[in-house]
């Protein structure tokens, strides 16, 4: 599996990643996270995605895109950060690359360190009885802030030290 550079002409294979995991999630009766609808059918959604691609990182096996992570500015309801940081804004893998969302992630830690940046946070969905929470601690982030989006979804913030 291989990390390569993502952009405009990705969007598609993105959408598709995505569609695939709200589809996943809905088998397992887990609407809570993204719902039920399709991101490619929602325009706020594939808007959202088109402003990702300024610093977007896909992992391909084969020449198959089998995940994607996107790295921008925080989102307003995420406390603002101490200082210099990256911020995971997309991370979604593809059942059919199993490791892409881990060799992401340590992507986008390599990407903080040659920043010269000390922090790496991401926000994810806290509901679900804290599987993606868990997730992320796992991969050695640390939960800090609670959030909720639209005064339904709740939401955590985690954090990663970094040390050069």
């Amino acid at each position: 599996m291989i990390v390569r550079p993502g952009g405009p002409p990705d969007v598609g294979v993105v959408l598709g990643l995505l569609d695939e995991a709200v589809r996943w999630l809905m088998s397992r009766g887990r609407t809570g996270q993204w719902g039920s609808e399709p991101f490619s059918t929602n325009p706020k959604r594939v808007e959202a995605l088109e402003a990702w691609t300024d610093d977007l990182h896909l992992a391909e096996v084969d020449g198959e895109v089998v995940g994607a992570l996107a790295i921008g500015p925080a989102p307003e309801y995420a406390p603002p950060a101490v200082g210099p940081e990256v911020y995971v804004t997309a991370l979604v893998g593809s059942r059919r690359g199993p490791g892409a969302g881990r060799l992401l992630l340590e992507h986008a830690r390599a990407q903080a360190v040659s920043r010269g940046v000390d922090r790496m946070r991401v926000d994810c969905y806290a509901g679900g009885g804290g599987a993606l929470v868990a997730y992320y601690v796992s991969r050695g982030f640390t939960p800090t802030a609670t959030f909720t989006v639209e005064g339904d979804w709740p939401g955590q913030v985690l954090e990663m030290p970094l040390r050069g």
